[in-house]
Parts: C-alpha cells; structure tokens; sequence
C-alpha cells in the first residue's frame, strides 16, 4: 500500500484550532516535509489548492501558497517521491495548465501528477469575478470531464481540435509531450463525482471519518469499485487521514482533547455556511462531507489518536479494506509526524515492512 502526505500548503495545517500548532506556509516548510517523508520512503505528496481562507480567530486557511508553483519546486529538490499539483478548474485553461504539467514532468523526471478540484466554496471564485453563478454546481463534472479530456488529448496527441460545450480547441499544439503518463486525482464523493474518477482519474481522494474508525472508507470504495466496473477501469482510493500519537494511548487522547476545546467557532461557522451553499449536493458529496458536525475541527476526516503501535495497527486496517490504493496523511505537527511516523510508526506496520526496511 502507498503512504503519502496531505502537505500544509495553507496556514495551520488541517485543525481550526486556536490550540493547535499555529504556523504559516512556506517553501522552506513544505521542502522540509517533503524531503523527509522521501527519505522515509514516503509514495507521494499532494497540495491542494485553496483561494480563500475561513477567517476566524486563527485566519484559518487566510494564507495559502500556490499548488503548480509550490510542486514545480519540490521537484527540483527531490529525487523520488511523486507530487500532485491541484488545479482548480474555472481559474486556468486546460491548455496553459496542460503545459504547466510538461514543465514539472521535466523538472521531476516524470514524478508529477494532477487532482482536479472542480470547485465547492464559490466564495473563492466570486471574489475574483471567475464564478459562472450556482448553476455551475448542477454543471461542475460535465466542464471537468471536457477539461480533462482536453488535457489528455494535448499529453497524448500534442495537439487538440477539441469542439465541447464549455472548451473549443482550434489545432492548440503541446510539444513537448510528457515523458509518461500524468496522473489524475479526483476528490468527488457523490454518484456524479465517483462516475467522473471512474472514466477520467487513477485515484479518488477520498475522506476518512470518525475517531479511531480506520475501516469507516469501505463504503466509498465500494461505490468507487461499481463506477469503475462500469467504466471499464481498474481506480483505487488515496483515503484522507490524520495522525495525532504519542508515546501512549492516554497522551494522544489528551493532545486531541486540548484541540478539540480550542475550536476555532468563527471559522467552522464560516466553513459550513460555504459548504451548504450547494442546495443540489448530492447525499455522499464532498459539500455534504464538509458541513461538519459540532466538534469536528479537522473537516470530520477520519482521525486516528493513539500510541505508536496503536495508530500503526489501525493504519493496518485502512490498508486492508478492497480498493484502498494509499493513505494520504495529515498530522497535527507535521515536522514532528513526519518523524513520529518514519521512526515508530511505519516499522510496525504490517502493510508497509518492505518499505520500513528500505528505509
């Protein structure tokens, strides 16, 4: 099974708390992390993309790099470890970012890889007159998949003539081509979303849920199985989750705890009312996901708090559901986790001896 981290491409990491860890986004930071998660012999990175923050006391997500910018300097630092760019559709034509990917595929010596963020939080598109109004929810995967089409087309063809409803191509040339196949990340949870990662992507980010719950994906990688059925592919999950340990059980518990009371209320208050905005969101959608319940301050992903052993034991676990491509991880300190999890966690792990080894 592949390990990957979710890297801190905004402030704060993923915990709207004013007692969590408080720190700013930099190079410097995600290079760090970055280098040490290769040398633990870590799969993949991936940074999201995210034009607006929630506000609140903690500035929650106010200060954000830009992802393509952000990978394409990771890979020159870096010898071995995939990395994912997010690409948030309606800001970049696919064409632009279709060369933008060569480059990095070049830097990296073709370690690069794109998830495709079709938008939920309108706000971030609004404020820079980019939003095509709220019809664009009911509308987001159709423009995705023409996106994405045209994307593949340039990497495959080096030219495209593409005539859809929402991208016209008129002979746009792309040379030089990808030295190997750029590979997609698509986050959609609902029916429409799964179907779009089914034809289009190799992964589905996907959310874990709950405390201590490390089995609680199987569902959505069932749905995920059926879709690629239908499609005629073979596309697994990459499940979001993060790791608080400790050298106890008892001392993990109590870190959660204290985050849990320093809830950032103006921010997650802010996150919901975004989230909702999406009356058409389907039951299982990544909008449904978002609209957290009381005390979820990390976006209600799936959380594992526990000792050494126990979080590799439950990593375990993840690892075992049918589908489960990789675990892509968040941590609370991510300097610390890195290390936690390079020298106590990962030699426990069952799914990941041959690597630890390596390592």
């Amino acid at each position: 099974m592949e390990v990957g981290v979710f890297i801190p491409i905004g402030n704060n990491g993923w915990l709207i708390s004013k007692t969590a860890p408080q720190y700013k986004p930099s190079f410097d930071l995600n290079r760090e992390i970055v280098q040490r998660a290769e040398h633990y012999g870590l799969d993949f990175a991936l940074s999201m993309i995210k034009l607006r923050g929630f506000g609140g006391d903690t500035e929650f997500w106010d200060y954000n790099l830009e992802s393509f910018t952000l990978m394409a300097g990771l890979a020159a630092v870096t010898t071995r470890i995939k990395l994912f760019a997010s690409v948030a559709v309606l800001t970049i034509p696919p064409a632009i970012v279709a060369r933008m990917a060569v480059t990095i595929d070049s830097i990296s010596h073709g370690r690069f890889g794109i998830n495709i963020v079709s938008g939920w939080q309108s706000a971030e598109y609004t404020q820079m007159g980019v939003w095509p109004g709220d019809q664009f929810f009911s509308e987001r995967y159709e423009y995705s998949t023409e996106y994405v089409q045209v994307l593949q087309q340039l990497w495959q063809e080096g030219r495209s003539d593409f005539q859809g409803r929402y991208f016209k191509m008129d002979d746009c040339r792309l040379l030089p081509q990808p030295s190997q196949e750029i590979e997609i990340v698509c986050a959609g949870q609902s029916d429409r979303g799964m179907r779009f990662t089914a034809e289009y992507g190799n992964y589905a980010f996907c959310l874990g849920t709950g405390i201590n719950t490390p089995t609680a994906h199987a569902p959505t990688n069932a749905r995920l199985a059926e879709a690629g059925a239908k499609a005629g592919r073979d596309v697994g999950t990459y499940v979001l989750m993060m790791v608080i340990a400790d050298e106890t059980d008892e001392a993990a518990m109590a870190k959660w705890t204290r985050y849990q009371d320093g809830a950032d209320i103006k921010a997650l208050t802010w996150l919901s009312d975004q989230a909702g905005a999406d009356a058409s969101a389907a039951e299982h959608s990544t909008a449904r996901s978002m609209v957290v319940p009381d005390g979820a301050i990390n976006f209600n992903m799936g959380t594992l708090v526990g000792s050494y052993a126990t979080v590799a034991r439950m990593l375990d676990e993840a690892a075992s559901v049918p589908g489960t491509r990789g675990i892509m991880l968040t941590f609370d300190d991510f300097l610390v986790g890195i290390e936690q999890f390079g020298q106590h966690i990962q030699p426990l792990m069952q799914s990941r001896k041959v690597t630890s080894v390596a390592a």
